[in-house]
């Protein structure tokens, strides 16, 4: 099992995960699985309302859970056998850090359910989580990465060690991958943005006729595996429901937004980002505007809407519940049984495994330090580079 995971190691470490979206190359025997607004999972139970983020081995979605009348996040993971083995890992852990936590008072994502669900690319292991807010690198983006005020670092920070602490007292488990990403916060920081609370209505294929409806339209979308704007599923709910009741739905036309997304395909402000980018780096470089000739009026228009936007942006971090839980563990493992040396992102990646040394739980206290300091000043603490003579993974820290 060892040469497996450092093979899945290696294959998440060979690129920085920067573009819009997972592409459709690894949409193929062995890889992703196609998933649609509407489809359904486990005999009906989970029906997709939206895609919620990519990594290299999966994909994650927001689901309704018809069973119990609730949101879930639902990771598809590839079909390939080593991806499968590694998700088969990840699932031991997951059960043991739920069973350990009845109560669930320790600051760790819950696993709610896991099965195999089958398609034209293979068969793909699927868990569900518990539905989460945005994870803590939306929240520095909220600050303009100028840095949360210290009194909600202090709380983010309790309560992250309240995660470890129990990772790794009571069960022996080291994450290896913790950063900003894999630390989401219970509840979405705009509540416009919740499912929930917006009062969003559910996508449920209850019928043949709508499903087909809903496939149509995501069709027309910007991706075929159900990446939509906000008004593409808006429009896309409306149809669904006229055809339904007997209408023709032809009246409702199909519009692009301009909302800003991050690198790695998912809105800025998408809540329960169980995975972004599992080994990569999110490519934080400012990005700047390119305008047309004769545009003054619409510059002008465009910095004010700018600075009405960060202004919102401000009152909604001041208010955000800063309560979180540490997610993602496809790459962890066992103080007493490890799968490879090769660990963590290379921003928050510790002394011992950049020199090839035993690791062990301060591996982690190592990549929380470096999140501290990326919550309070909004820049990461190490920033690793190529250079003429040594690889950015060689960088040695002590400068």
């Amino acid at each position: 099992m060892e040469s497996t995971r450092k093979e899945v190691r290696s294959e998440s470490d060979d690129e920085d995960y920067t573009s819009e979206d997972e592409g459709t190359e690894d949409y193929r025997r062995g890889g992703y699985h196609t998933v649609q607004i509407g489809d359904a999972f486990k005999s009906g139970r989970y029906v997709i309302q939206s895609k919620l983020g990519w990594g290299h081995f999966s994909t994650v979605w927001l689901a309704w859970d018809t069973l119990n009348s609730r949101y879930v996040a639902l990771k598809v993971q590839k079909s390939a056998q080593h991806y499968t083995e590694a998700a088969m890992d990840e699932i031991k852990i997951l059960k043991q850090i739920a069973e350990g936590d009845p109560d669930d008072k320790n600051s760790v994502v819950k696993l709610l359910d896991n099965f195999k669900h089958s398609g034209p690319n293979g068969q793909h292991v699927c868990m569900v989580f518990e539905y989460l807010g945005d994870n803590l690198l939306t929240l520095i983006k909220y600050s303009d990465y100028k840095g949360l005020p210290l009194h909600m670092v202090k709380e983010i920070c309790y309560h992250i060690l309240m995660g470890l602490d129990y990772l790794h007292r009571q069960l022996s488990i080291i994450h290896t991958d913790l950063k900003p990403e894999n630390v989401l916060l219970l509840s979405t920081i705009d509540p416009s943005k919740d499912p929930v609370k917006s009062g969003t209505p559910l996508v449920v294929a209850n019928s043949a006729k709508e499903k087909s409806v809903v496939h149509s339209v995501v069709s027309k979308g910007k991706s075929s595996n159900g990446d939509l704007t906000k008004n593409q599923k808006k429009k896309m709910r409306k149809k669904a429901k006229r055809v339904a009741n007997g209408g023709t739905g032809n009246d409702i036309v199909e519009e692009t937004d301009q909302d800003t997304r991050t690198a790695n395909g998912v809105d800025v402000d998408t809540p329960g980002v169980e995975i972004l980018n599992e080994q990569g780096s999110e490519d934080r470089s400012k990005v700047s505007l390119s305008n047309g000739d004769g545009v003054k009026d619409g510059l002008e228009e465009k910095k004010g809407r700018r600075r009405g936007s960060r202004s919102m942006r401000q009152k909604l971090l001041q208010s955000a519940n800063v309560k979180c839980k540490l997610v993602d563990f496809g790459n962890a493992c066992w103080t007493y049984k490890q799968f490879t040396s090769d660990i963590q992102t290379r921003q928050y990646r510790c002394p011992e495994v950049l020199l090839g040394s035993k690791y062990s739980t301060p591996a982690d206290l190592w990549s929380f330090a470096c999140i501290c300091f990326e919550l309070a000043t909004g820049d990461v603490l190490f920033d690793p580079h190529t250079g003429d003579n040594f690889d950015r993974d060689e960088v040695c820290i002590f400068y």
